[in-house]
C-alpha cells in the first residue's frame, strides 16, 4: 500500500517537457552500454566466438576486449547518472527513456553488424564457414530493436504532453 512516505513523486509535465531530449539520451547510452555488455559477456567471453579486434594475436583481442568493455560500462553508467538527475528533477518519462534504450542497443548492434563485422572486418560474430545466418541474425535483430525504438520515441514526442 502507499503512504505518503513510499508513495511516487507527481509528475511535472512541464520538467518531462523540458527535459524530453534528456530522457531519450540517458536511455540511448544504457542501451548502447546493456547491448554492449550483452556482446562481451555472451560472445567474447562466454562463447569465445571473437574478440572485439580479430586482426591481431589473442593477447591483442584480449586487451580490445577490456577496453571495449571499459567503453560500455563508461556508457551504461552516463546513461544512469542522466536517469538519476531525471527522477531528482522528476522529469523522468519511463517509455520515453525505453524508446532510447531500444534505439541505443539495436544502433549500437546494427553497427557493430555492419561496419564492425563487413565494412571494416575486424571480426566476425562467429568463425564458421557460413556466418550468412549469424549476420542475418543479429541484423533482423538489431533492426527490430531499432524499429521498437523509433515507434516509442515518436509516441513520446514532447508535442504529446498534456499541458497542465
Amino acid at each position: 500500500m502507499l503512504t505518503p512516505s513510499n508513495s511516487p513523486a507527481p509528475v511535472d509535465y512541464r520538467a518531462r517537457w523540458a527535459f524530453s531530449r534528456r530522457n531519450l539520451w540517458s536511455g540511448i547510452l544504457f542501451g548502447v552500454g546493456l547491448v554492449a555488455f550483452v556482446d562481451e559477456a555472451v560472445f567474447h567471453q562466454i562463447l569465445h566466438w571473437h574478440h572485439f579486434y580479430d586482426l591481431a594475436t589473442p593477447e591483442i583481442g584480449l586487451v580490445s576486449d577490456g577496453l571495449f568493455h571499459a567503453l560500455s560500462w563508461a556508457a551504461t553508467i552516463g546513461g544512469l547518472f542522466l536517469l538519476a538527475d531525471l527522477r531528482r528533477r522528476r522529469a523522468f518519462w519511463q517509455t520515453r527513456w525505453w524508446g532510447g534504450v531500444l534505439l541505443g542497443a539495436g544502433l549500437f548492434q546494427l553497427y557493430d553488424g555492419t561496419v564492425q563485422h563487413k565494412l571494416l572486418g575486424i571480426h566476425q560474430i562467429r568463425y564458421v564457414p557460413d556466418v550468412l545466418a549469424y549476420d542475418l541474425t543479429w541484423n533482423i535483430v538489431a533492426t527490430v530493436l531499432v524499429i521498437a525504438g523509433i515507434v516509442l520515441t515518436v509516441r513520446t514526442r514532447p508535442s504529446t504532453i498534456p499541458v497542465a
